[in-house]
Parts: C-alpha cells; sequence; structure tokens
C-alpha cells in the first residue's frame, strides 16, 4: 500500500487510501474523501475540500496539479 505526501512551507499534505476511498490531509487533519487520488488533488489544490482547523486555505500553498508530482510514500 502507498499514499502521497507533498510538503509544502506551510505544513506537510498527504493522499491517503481510507475506507476505500483518498482522503486528503494536512498534517493529521483529514479533509474528505475522494474516489481517487487526483479528484482528491483537483479539490485539495482548488481549495473545494474541508479547511484544516487553523483557517490555512490548501489552495494557497503550491501544490503540484497532478499527483505523479508528489512523493510516493511506501507502507
Amino acid at each position: 500500500m502507498h499514499f502521497y505526501r507533498f510538503t509544502s512551507k506551510k505544513g506537510a499534505f498527504y493522499i491517503k487510501p481510507k475506507s476505500g476511498l483518498w482522503h486528503p490531509f494536512f498534517e493529521d487533519e483529514d479533509l474528505g474523501g475522494y474516489t481517487t487520488p487526483q479528484t482528491a488533488l483537483d479539490d485539495l489544490a482548488g481549495g473545494h475540500t474541508f479547511f484544516p482547523s487553523s483557517g490555512l486555505d490548501p489552495s494557497t500553498c503550491g501544490l503540484p496539479d497532478e499527483v505523479g508530482d508528489w512523493e510516493i510514500v511506501s507502507r
């Protein structure tokens, strides 16, 4: 199993599988559930996910548009 990670200047973002869906995370906060890693990233980069409790807008963090540009982490 694997997941995706991108570390921005404002903190670490992840896209991880959970309960049959792909979930974007900021640090340890779950920001929603999506059918594919790319749709999770599309909404995350566009600022269309739940925001972290800090109020940080993920669309302001310079996230790469393609999940292939994120680091792949194996468990």
